[in-house]
């Protein structure tokens, strides 16, 4: 039986790299989750916050889907359908970046298109602003009007041609492509990714889900279907992260699906996400990030972990 380690002295070290990235906290707020990130920001500790994800912008004002937009499913879970509603990026440059990049967290930009060509006009439309931001990431898991049979994640060759066209735009920031777990194919689409020049991944994007209300007979959501996240969710997101490191194991992960508390954290990092992103727990508790990310140290001193990274990828498999 393996002694279990004495609890460090040492200040724990939470600083995590994902390859030219530093953050000083592994939590990340996850995209879409954390409001416009300003006014959340000032509810909690903008020290305990690795990085923010704003929520996905498009080229162009997107107005969603219709309401309803959000219900509880399954205790512990959510449907949602927001339908990537957004300012588009000028907007959001002009009003809302200023403001969150005085809390001096980074920032990453999401965007969104609903083709190839529209994912590279948001690339461009950052550029002036991209000393302010620390990197982009592609929201490839959504509606692909290029092949409207299945969404960009979905297939590695248009992944890989979104990428590819978002690198062309010479924007110079590192790239994270946010995957989806709806297909058996997510490894082979992250290779797509990362060899048409990816820095890292965003693992995953919500579950397709239904939620249905018996009285009336009708669908919860506008648009019918939506994605379904929060905790039960988790075991699928460790097991994209973990096929997905031991694929490719010199690619930064983040580490998103199902994270609600430090131990959840603890476990994505250890299936090989090198950060973690939290999302669903956010709506229901704003400073979620700065609790878990006490909960994550809390749980490194009690367990003689010096350095959080220290943990990435080091789940013990039985041969």
């Amino acid at each position: 039986m393996r002694r279990r380690a004495r609890a460090v002295t040492a200040p724990v070290d939470t600083t995590v790299v994902l390859g030219p990235l530093h953050f000083t906290s592994p939590i990340v707020a996850a995209s879409g989750t954390f409001g416009h990130g300003d006014e959340v920001l000032r509810l909690a500790d903008a020290t305990k916050v690795g990085a923010i994800t704003v929520k996905s912008l498009a080229a162009y004002p997107w107005d969603g889907n219709p309401a309803p937009r959000l219900h509880a499913a399954a205790g512990t879970g959510m449907l949602n359908s927001v339908g990537l509603q957004g300012v588009g990026v000028e907007a959001w440059r002009r009003d809302d970046l200023p403001t969150l990049r005085d809390h001096g967290v980074p920032v990453v930009a999401s965007i969104w298109g609903r083709s190839v060509e529209e994912f590279a006009a948001a690339a461009r439309q950052l550029a002036p602003s991209a000393d302010a931001l620390a990197a982009v990431e592609l929201n490839v898991s959504c509606p692909n009007v290029e092949d409207s049979a299945r969404m960009f994640a979905h297939s590695a060759a248009a992944t890989s041609a979104v990428v590819r066209a978002v690198v062309a735009s010479e924007l110079g920031l590192p790239i994270f492509a946010k995957l989806s777990p709806n297909t058996f194919e997510v490894v082979d689409v992250a290779r797509a990714a990362v060899d048409a020049g990816a820095t890292g991944l965003t693992l995953v994007n919500t579950l397709l889900g239904l939620g249905i209300d018996a009285e009336t007979r009708r669908p919860q959501l506008g648009n019918v279907t939506g994605g379904y996240s929060g905790p039960p969710i988790k075991p699928v997101a460790l097991r994209v992260v973990y096929e997905v490191t031991r694929a490719l194991p010199n690619i930064p992960v983040i580490g998103t699906g199902g994270v609600s508390n430090g131990l959840d954290a603890i476990e994505m990092l250890l299936a090989g996400a090198s950060a973690v992103g939290v999302g669903t727990a956010s709506f229901l508790e704003p400073r979620a990030v700065n609790r878990i990310h006490d909960e994550v140290i809390a749980w490194c001193s009690d367990h003689g972990v010096i350095r959080v990274a220290d943990l990435v990828g080091m789940l013990e498999v039985n041969p």
